[in-house]
């Protein structure tokens, strides 16, 4: 190449001035002011500042739930999926969750009352998971499980082979869908126990197990198939397993404490010693929920009934007595409190209580019950709860020792017969409880009260 002659410029040649060019740097130039004032005087959000309130993923509030439930706090668990599934009402995966949490919740619930209203809840979200998904396994398989726990005598009355079938083909549904899912071996066999085919409960809740022993759900229904079939050391190790995979969750303590009280009603050598590692457990359930912060009567409930069983009635009234101050508005523990007295012979005072749980009480009555002080307790007057399979003992026993202290000076007959009556009519095909009424209706008659 040949440069002879001419000058290498490197740099760029000088633009020419134009007008219309100067006039749009201008025009920017002044909008830039306006921007930055703007931004300085907050009338305009820099888009690099963080938000006042940072906006949570969906996805974060069913990680809550998850780990409120692991947590044994499932209360604030259904509280975290209710908030997720506003974010996603389509989501079935959160519904079927939701309503399982809320079918474990249920048995915190201590009146038949209260665990029907949670169990229907349960069974709503467990309906919604399966419109939305109706060809998703687990969704049926869940519905079988909340299904099987409402059908309960006490729960819907007449209805209950009704609710057994719609569980057994929720539960056949999700086997066809998938005939290995998990859950569904699992809560299949827990509806069998319920339908007494206890062979075949056993062999799904053994598939299930070999299935997936990293769940909850299958050593918890691997238990009740193995207590409902007496094997009750072998019921404590699989609830022991389920214990393992979730440490907080109080039901299953119960349920261990439970079977060892029944060890040692049985085993008189070992009795004090089953006895103690019933009470062990009742006392790990409530310790998790005072940590917690959950007001739950029913290990309290389950530690007086122990002591009551020992003989101790004295430590037995101060925990079914803690028991109604933890949950001062709920009949059944007022129950469970006249219960003990009626045992202690404190009757005065078990006629107090039971009168609380079957025809309710005024706030004055319900204080004296509760041992309360009335210038800084809550005034609280109970409702009584209606005559049920499970309230029945509540009724004949306020009948039988209103009976047994009538005196001519001090009528209590006339409202023992009452409510003896009302036991009478529903419970007449019942030879204990008909034997119970009539021994109580004789006392009456000898005074000259009749029914």
């Amino acid at each position: 190449m040949n440069l002879t002659g001419k000058r290498v410029n490197f740099r760029k040649a000088k633009p020419k001035s134009n007008p219309y060019r100067v006039l749009v740097l201008l025009f920017l130039l002044l909008i830039s002011v306006f921007v930055f004032r703007a931004v300085d005087q907050h009338e305009i959000v820099s888009p690099f500042d963080p938000t006042p309130i940072p906006t949570r993923m969906p996805s974060s509030y069913a990680m809550e739930g998850e780990t409120h439930f692991i947590a044994g706090d499932l209360n604030k668990a259904i509280a975290a999926y209710q908030n997720a599934i506003q974010f996603e009402p389509q989501n079935y995966q959160l519904w079927s969750e939701l309503a399982r949490i809320r079918a474990y919740s249920s048995a915190s619930m201590t009146t038949d009352a209260d665990q029907h209203q949670r169990l229907q809840e349960a069974l709503d979200a467990a309906t919604k998971a399966t419109d939305i998904a109706p060809d998703d396994s687990t969704a049926h398989a869940i519905r079988a499980f909340v299904l099987d726990w409402l059908a309960n005598p006490a729960l819907v009355g007449d209805q209950v082979e009704s609710y057994k079938t719609q569980a057994e083909q929720e539960a056949v549904q999700a086997l066809q869908l998938d005939n290995q899912n998990t859950l569904a071996l699992a809560y299949y066999a827990e509806i069998l126990v319920d339908q007494q085919k206890w062979l075949q409960a056993q062999q799904y809740a053994e598939q299930a197990i070999a299935s997936d022993p990293s769940i909850m759900d299958v050593h918890r229904v691997y238990g009740y198939v193995l207590e409902t079939l007496g094997d009750y050391l072998g019921a404590i190790d699989a609830y022991g397993k389920a214990v393992e995979i979730m440490p907080n969750l109080t039901y299953l303590y119960i349920q261990i404490g439970l079977n060892y009280r029944i060890l040692a009603q049985k085993d008189t050598v070992l009795h004090s010693r089953f006895y103690d590692t019933a009470l062990e457990n009742f006392e790990k359930a409530s310790t998790i929920n005072e940590q917690l912060g959950i007001n739950d009567p029913i290990p309290y409930i389950a530690i007086g009934k122990t002591y009551s069983q020992l003989g101790e009635f004295f430590i037995a009234s101060l925990n079914m007595r803690h028991a109604v101050q933890i949950n001062p508005t709920n009949p059944d523990s007022y129950g469970q409190l006249g219960i003990v007295y009626f045992k202690a012979r404190n009757y005065e005072g078990s006629i107090e209580a039971l009168k609380c749980a079957v025809n309710g009480c005024t706030p004055e009555e319900s204080c004296a019950v509760r041992q309360c002080d009335p210038e800084i307790d809550q005034s609280i007057a109970i409702q009584g709860m209606p005559l049920t399979n499970t309230t029945v003992v509540y009724y004949y026993t306020y009948g039988s020792v209103l009976a047994a202290m009538h005196r001519p000076t001090e009528d209590k007959c006339t409202e023992a017969v009452a409510v003896l009556e009302e036991v009478k009519s529903q419970y007449a095909n019942d030879a204990t409880v008909l034997n119970i009424v009539n021994t109580s209706e004789e006392i009456c008659a000898s005074f000259g009260i009749l029914p």
